[in-house]
């Protein structure tokens, strides 16, 4: 018995899920060049902006969602930046054009890299406000590095459909076997399409992105098992944000259930704004109505105390401080 558990156990062991290395203390410090932003320990992750003329009124680092990469903001982009405010998103660890593109980057390596684009582009523009914004995973790597007191101040953090799906809220017996898969075959990988879900009303989008071929087609088991334990993180965090924030949800969303994001919005130990349209999907900023979310947003930005123009916003009080 003892022997079949320790063969089990090596067994587990050296198919470990894949997770990028964690290297933060390099010699070179972080920046940006004109397309690329070398993270604290050298790590290129190419990156996108959009800005407008003369100096912006604000600045928004744009966070893509799994599988995604930066261009998931080239109309949001575009809008703010035709409203007087920056846009910078990059391709975080293992999505895009980024290095190991497939590997699960990390919980450790996204949250670093994130904090350390900020402080990049808090120098750049001292005098302006800097506002994270997250669409799912990008929303569950927002909430977890915001949570660290070391973290720069910002302005407001920005939440659009995050992935906050914690352990309470997910069902045991998908989660055991996720764990099982991820330990025995993590090298395997899935299309995702039989699961028909769909992620947005912009089927056009929908046909450019099954075209690009930075747009990831074929998920690791290991990447999948990562995004869950991010999502648990993200979850078990949200009560020590502090920074202003507006969490923005759909009532088609067809990835992210209704429930964890409800739980997780409860969860905040500060007021937040809340927005719940309807008829949205899962990508919202890219629905076909996006540009109303993105007047809320903007609207949010500039006077986060009026009520949104949408209608769909209303101040949430904190339900639970206790997770």
């Amino acid at each position: 018995m003892r022997i079949s558990s320790l063969f089990l156990v090596l067994m587990l062991a050296a198919c470990a899920p894949r997770v990028q290395d964690f290297a933060p203390s390099a010699d070179t410090p972080a920046h940006v060049s004109s397309d690329v932003f070398y993270t604290e320990d050298g790590t290129e992750l190419p990156y996108r902006s959009w800005l407008p003329k003369g100096k912006p009124k604000a600045v928004i680092v744009a966070l893509h969602g799994f599988n995604d990469y930066s261009r998931a903001f080239e109309g949001t982009g575009d809008f703010f930046k035709s409203h007087g405010v920056a846009v910078f998103a990059y391709d975080q660890r293992g999505f895009g054009a980024s290095p190991y593109t497939g590997v699960w980057g990390g919980e450790e390596n996204f949250t670093s890299d994130l904090k350390r684009y900020v402080e990049v582009l808090a120098k750049r523009y001292p005098h302006t406000p800097v506002y994270v914004l997250g669409e799912s995973m990008g929303g569950a790597v927002a909430i977890s590095a915001l949570a660290d007191p070391a973290f720069p101040k910002v302005k407001g953090l920005i939440l659009v459909a995050p992935a906050v799906w914690g352990e309470g809220t997910m069902n045991p017996i998908y989660r055991g076997t996720l764990w099982m898969a991820a330990y025995t075959f993590p090298y395997v990988t899935f299309t995702g399409s039989g699961l028909k879900i769909q992620a947005t009303n912009n089927i056009p989008l929908l046909r450019r992105m099954s075209l690009d071929p930075l747009v990831l087609k074929h998920t690791r088991i290991d990447a999948i098992y990562g995004m869950v334990s991010l999502m648990d993180s993200a979850y078990d965090h949200v009560s020590f944000i502090h920074t202003p924030t507006l969490m923005l949800y759909g009532g088609r969303d067809q990835v992210i259930p209704k429930q964890p994001v409800e739980s997780a919005r409860d969860h905040f130990s500060i007021p937040i704004t809340y927005a719940y349209y309807p008829n949205s999907y899962h990508m919202m900023l890219r629905d076909l109505q996006g540009e109303g979310v993105m007047l809320d947003i903007l609207s949010w930005i500039r006077h986060p105390a009026t009520p949104l123009p949408s209608g769909y916003g209303q101040a949430h009080e904190p339900v639970d401080n206790h997770l």
